[in-house]
Protein backbone atom coordinates (compact mmCIF):
# COMPACT_ATOMS: atom_id res chain seq x y z
CA UNK A 1 0.00 0.00 0.00
CA UNK A 2 1.05 3.63 -0.89
CA UNK A 3 -0.13 6.67 0.37
CA UNK A 4 -1.07 9.47 -1.43
CA UNK A 5 1.34 11.85 0.68
CA UNK A 6 3.69 12.00 3.34
CA UNK A 7 1.71 10.88 6.79
CA UNK A 8 0.57 13.87 9.03
CA UNK A 9 2.95 14.41 11.97
CA UNK A 10 1.44 14.04 15.27
CA UNK A 11 1.50 16.54 17.43
CA UNK A 12 2.95 17.01 20.70
CA UNK A 13 4.20 18.74 23.53
CA UNK A 14 6.67 18.36 26.27
CA UNK A 15 6.99 17.32 29.62
CA UNK A 16 8.66 18.96 32.44
CA UNK A 17 11.99 17.97 33.36
CA UNK A 18 11.86 15.17 30.59
CA UNK A 19 13.04 14.09 27.48
CA UNK A 20 9.92 12.59 26.65
CA UNK A 21 7.17 14.14 24.10
CA UNK A 22 3.18 13.65 24.87
CA UNK A 23 1.42 12.69 21.94
CA UNK A 24 -1.55 14.33 21.32
CA UNK A 25 -5.02 12.40 20.07
CA UNK A 26 -7.60 14.86 20.32
CA UNK A 27 -7.86 18.29 21.68
CA UNK A 28 -11.67 18.74 24.32
CA UNK A 29 -12.42 22.22 26.02
CA UNK A 30 -15.32 22.99 28.26
CA UNK A 31 -17.12 26.26 28.03
CA UNK A 32 -19.16 28.58 30.71
CA UNK A 33 -17.15 26.37 33.98
CA UNK A 34 -16.60 29.29 36.06
CA UNK A 35 -19.14 30.86 37.77
CA UNK A 36 -18.20 34.57 37.28
CA UNK A 37 -17.29 33.60 33.73
CA UNK A 38 -20.82 32.61 32.83
CA UNK A 39 -22.47 35.76 34.36
CA UNK A 40 -19.79 37.97 32.41
CA UNK A 41 -21.06 36.03 29.23
CA UNK A 42 -24.55 36.77 30.19
CA UNK A 43 -25.46 32.86 31.28
CA UNK A 44 -26.89 31.73 34.76
CA UNK A 45 -24.21 29.49 36.48
CA UNK A 46 -26.51 27.73 38.37
CA UNK A 47 -28.27 26.19 34.90
CA UNK A 48 -25.10 26.07 32.93
CA UNK A 49 -24.00 22.37 32.18
CA UNK A 50 -21.11 21.31 30.63
CA UNK A 51 -20.58 22.55 27.02
CA UNK A 52 -18.46 20.84 25.22
CA UNK A 53 -16.71 21.21 22.03
CA UNK A 54 -13.36 20.45 20.66
CA UNK A 55 -10.33 21.99 18.58
CA UNK A 56 -8.11 19.93 15.84
CA UNK A 57 -4.99 18.15 17.55
CA UNK A 58 -2.26 20.69 15.59
CA UNK A 59 -3.80 23.79 17.09
CA UNK A 60 -1.22 23.18 19.75
CA UNK A 61 1.65 25.33 19.88
CA UNK A 62 4.51 25.43 22.14
CA UNK A 63 4.91 28.03 25.32
CA UNK A 64 7.47 30.90 23.76
CA UNK A 65 5.73 30.53 20.51
CA UNK A 66 5.28 33.84 17.85
CA UNK A 67 1.88 33.16 16.58
CA UNK A 68 0.33 34.80 13.68
CA UNK A 69 -3.13 37.14 14.54
CA UNK A 70 -6.04 34.66 13.21
CA UNK A 71 -7.51 35.94 10.05
CA UNK A 72 -11.29 36.42 10.17
CA UNK A 73 -11.38 38.02 13.15
CA UNK A 74 -11.36 41.45 14.64
CA UNK A 75 -11.81 40.60 18.51
CA UNK A 76 -9.41 37.91 19.40
CA UNK A 77 -10.11 36.74 22.90
CA UNK A 78 -7.76 34.75 25.28
CA UNK A 79 -9.18 32.24 27.91
CA UNK A 80 -6.44 30.92 30.48
CA UNK A 81 -7.32 27.04 31.34
CA UNK A 82 -5.72 23.80 33.48
CA UNK A 83 -5.45 21.65 31.10
CA UNK A 84 -5.40 17.93 31.62
CA UNK A 85 -3.55 15.28 29.89
CA UNK A 86 -4.29 11.78 29.39
CA UNK A 87 -2.42 8.13 29.61
CA UNK A 88 -5.86 6.07 29.48
CA UNK A 89 -8.97 6.29 28.78
CA UNK A 90 -13.07 4.62 27.80
CA UNK A 91 -16.49 5.39 28.17
CA UNK A 92 -19.39 6.00 30.66
CA UNK A 93 -16.21 6.40 33.51
CA UNK A 94 -17.17 7.14 37.24
CA UNK A 95 -15.99 10.46 38.50
CA UNK A 96 -14.70 8.66 41.17
CA UNK A 97 -12.07 6.88 38.80
CA UNK A 98 -11.10 8.89 35.92
CA UNK A 99 -8.08 10.69 38.28
CA UNK A 100 -6.12 7.10 37.52
CA UNK A 101 -6.18 8.01 33.66
CA UNK A 102 -4.92 11.36 34.72
CA UNK A 103 -0.93 11.52 33.29
CA UNK A 104 -0.22 15.11 33.96
CA UNK A 105 -1.87 19.01 33.94
CA UNK A 106 -0.41 21.75 31.78
CA UNK A 107 -1.80 25.25 31.18
CA UNK A 108 -3.54 26.00 28.39
CA UNK A 109 -4.84 29.29 26.31
CA UNK A 110 -8.03 28.45 24.06
CA UNK A 111 -8.06 31.59 21.71
CA UNK A 112 -10.97 32.60 20.42
CA UNK A 113 -12.67 34.64 17.79
CA UNK A 114 -15.28 36.39 19.69
CA UNK A 115 -16.98 37.84 16.74
CA UNK A 116 -17.10 34.55 15.05
CA UNK A 117 -18.73 32.59 18.17
CA UNK A 118 -21.48 35.57 19.08
CA UNK A 119 -22.25 35.26 15.29
CA UNK A 120 -22.74 31.26 15.80
CA UNK A 121 -24.50 31.41 19.15
CA UNK A 122 -27.25 34.00 17.55
CA UNK A 123 -27.88 31.69 14.82
CA UNK A 124 -27.77 28.11 16.68
CA UNK A 125 -24.74 27.20 14.58
CA UNK A 126 -21.38 25.20 15.88
CA UNK A 127 -18.25 26.98 16.87
CA UNK A 128 -15.79 25.18 14.76
CA UNK A 129 -14.43 28.57 13.35
CA UNK A 130 -14.40 30.66 16.47
CA UNK A 131 -12.54 27.79 18.55
CA UNK A 132 -10.76 24.98 15.90
CA UNK A 133 -8.16 27.66 14.00
CA UNK A 134 -4.60 27.50 13.34
CA UNK A 135 -2.25 28.08 17.08
CA UNK A 136 -5.11 28.58 19.05
CA UNK A 137 -3.88 26.29 22.03
CA UNK A 138 -0.94 27.25 23.38
CA UNK A 139 0.30 24.92 25.72
CA UNK A 140 2.98 24.76 28.81
CA UNK A 141 5.09 21.53 29.05
CA UNK A 142 2.86 19.21 31.07
CA UNK A 143 3.50 18.54 34.23
CA UNK A 144 3.05 14.85 35.77
CA UNK A 145 0.34 14.37 38.07
CA UNK A 146 2.44 12.46 40.86
CA UNK A 147 1.87 14.90 43.55
CA UNK A 148 -2.22 14.89 42.84
CA UNK A 149 -4.95 16.95 41.40
CA UNK A 150 -4.19 21.09 41.88
CA UNK A 151 -7.53 21.83 43.06
CA UNK A 152 -7.28 25.08 44.37
CA UNK A 153 -4.46 26.47 42.80
CA UNK A 154 -4.43 30.09 41.58
CA UNK A 155 -4.75 30.23 37.58
CA UNK A 156 -4.30 33.90 36.18
CA UNK A 157 -3.38 35.64 32.61
CA UNK A 158 -1.49 38.68 31.56
CA UNK A 159 -1.02 40.50 28.88
CA UNK A 160 1.64 42.83 28.08
CA UNK A 161 2.38 42.42 32.27
CA UNK A 162 -1.30 43.72 33.12
CA UNK A 163 -3.05 41.22 35.61
CA UNK A 164 -6.46 40.77 33.66
CA UNK A 165 -7.87 36.99 35.21
CA UNK A 166 -7.35 36.09 38.47
CA UNK A 167 -9.09 33.12 40.35
CA UNK A 168 -8.47 29.64 41.89
CA UNK A 169 -9.28 26.58 40.58
CA UNK A 170 -11.73 25.62 42.77
CA UNK A 171 -14.14 28.25 41.26
CA UNK A 172 -14.73 25.92 38.96
CA UNK A 173 -18.63 24.70 38.66
CA UNK A 174 -17.58 21.12 37.52
CA UNK A 175 -14.48 19.52 39.04
CA UNK A 176 -11.97 18.09 36.89
CA UNK A 177 -13.34 14.34 37.75
CA UNK A 178 -16.96 15.29 36.89
CA UNK A 179 -15.73 16.62 33.49
CA UNK A 180 -14.03 13.68 32.43
CA UNK A 181 -17.04 11.60 33.88
CA UNK A 182 -19.31 13.83 31.61
CA UNK A 183 -17.31 13.70 28.33
CA UNK A 184 -16.60 10.21 28.58
CA UNK A 185 -20.82 9.64 28.23
CA UNK A 186 -20.40 11.97 24.68
CA UNK A 187 -16.93 10.30 23.89
CA UNK A 188 -14.19 6.93 24.30
CA UNK A 189 -11.30 8.99 26.00
CA UNK A 190 -8.00 7.62 25.38
CA UNK A 191 -4.59 8.13 25.58
CA UNK A 192 -3.10 11.51 24.04
CA UNK A 193 -6.30 13.51 24.63
CA UNK A 194 -6.04 16.98 26.25
CA UNK A 195 -8.79 18.41 28.04
CA UNK A 196 -8.93 22.10 28.50
CA UNK A 197 -11.12 23.01 31.48
CA UNK A 198 -13.08 26.13 30.95
CA UNK A 199 -11.59 29.94 31.96
CA UNK A 200 -12.48 32.14 35.12
CA UNK A 201 -14.09 35.34 34.23
CA UNK A 202 -11.59 38.62 32.75
CA UNK A 203 -11.35 37.52 29.38
CA UNK A 204 -10.94 40.45 26.59
CA UNK A 205 -9.43 41.13 23.17
CA UNK A 206 -5.83 41.28 21.96
CA UNK A 207 -4.06 42.87 19.01
CA UNK A 208 -0.79 41.83 16.99
CA UNK A 209 1.73 43.03 19.37
CA UNK A 210 0.69 41.72 22.56
CA UNK A 211 2.29 39.16 24.81
CA UNK A 212 0.19 37.28 26.70
CA UNK A 213 1.22 35.45 29.89
CA UNK A 214 -0.78 32.90 31.50
CA UNK A 215 0.24 30.33 34.84
CA UNK A 216 -1.19 28.03 37.28
CA UNK A 217 0.40 27.82 40.92
CA UNK A 218 2.84 24.30 40.98
CA UNK A 219 1.33 23.80 37.50
CA UNK A 220 3.62 25.42 34.84
CA UNK A 221 3.13 29.10 33.48
CA UNK A 222 2.52 29.72 29.22
CA UNK A 223 4.10 32.93 26.93
CA UNK A 224 2.98 33.53 23.26
CA UNK A 225 3.28 36.87 21.33
CA UNK A 226 0.62 37.63 18.74
CA UNK A 227 2.45 38.81 15.54
CA UNK A 228 0.90 40.60 12.23
CA UNK A 229 1.17 38.00 9.20
CA UNK A 230 3.00 35.06 9.10
CA UNK A 231 4.13 32.72 12.09
CA UNK A 232 7.63 32.87 12.82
Amino acid sequence: MTLLFDSVVIPEVAVQDSDLRFPVRRIYCVGQNYRDHVKEMGGNPKSSAPVFFSKPADAVVPSGSRIAYPSATGNLHYEVELVVALKSGGSELDADRVLECIYGYAVGIDFTRRDLQAQAKQKGRPWDTAKGFDASAPLSPIKRADSGEPADARIWLEVNGELRQDAKLSDMIWSVPEILAQLSRYYALRAGDLVFTGTPAGVSSVVAGDTIQGGIEGVGEVTVELVSGAAI
